[in-house]
């Protein structure tokens, strides 16, 4: 009976100790997906526009008729988000949600246009069923080529100084935020960061 219970013990021991090494290894597995995959930034466009460099002014008119200007230093010291959409862009009624929630949460830093092309009177009866009405929104195929806008949603933050900060395609919460980090973090994307950090990483490595 003893060494039934003293087998059965070592065999429980040798359970545990394998299960703890099989957690270890997916723990470890876990962070390894995790240095390659995160965090989502938003799409860079390849063409157009670069980053830190002076965005082209415009001088444009809303919807509801208010002269507006885009680039060039702001007098209020807010940055502006320029959320390219379309009636027609599931992808882009998805994340209304979202930039009105952003529009409430960043208002003390952060302005939100919406810019989009097409007709206007079309444009309007989607701004009513989207109760939209309040939000700056241009009508411009010019500021869309400007910005060389291929696909959409597609999103361009302009800091106060009239800098382009970061723009890329935005397909979610997370890349509209990362807009956000690039310029907190003065890099023209998230990825450009991250491969920043793991080149400084492996230099470290090297060092050690």
């Amino acid at each position: 009976m003893i060494n039934t219970l003293i087998i059965s013990n070592i065999i429980l021991w040798i359970l545990v100790l394998a299960l703890v090494a099989v957690v270890f290894a997916l723990v470890r597995q876990i962070g390894v997906l995790y240095e390659r995959v995160a965090p989502a930034g938003a799409l860079m466009a390849s063409k157009g526009l670069k980053t830190g460099e002076l965005a082209p002014v415009f001088d444009l008119q809303t919807l509801q008729g208010r002269a507006f200007r885009l680039g060039g230093t702001r007098s209020d010291g807010k940055s502006t988000l320029l959320f390219f959409l379309s009636p027609t862009c599931p992808v882009c009624k998805t994340l209304l949600p979202v930039l009105q929630a952003m529009r409430t949460s960043e208002a003390d830093w952060l302005e939100i246009v919406l810019a989009s092309d097409g007709d206007e009177n079309e444009h309007r009866e989607w701004l009513k069923q989207q109760k939209l009405e309040s939000w700056p929104y241009i009508l411009s195929p010019q500021l869309g080529m400007t910005m060389q806008v291929a696909k959409l949603p597609f999103g361009a933050l302009i800091d106060e100084n009239g800098i382009l900060c970061a723009r890329g395609l935005v397909n979610s919460r997370e890349h509209i935020e990362s807009l956000f980090e690039a310029k907190a973090r003065g890099v023209a994307s998230i990825q450009e960061y991250m491969q920043g950090k793991k080149q400084q990483d492996n230099q470290e490595q090297d060092v050690a």
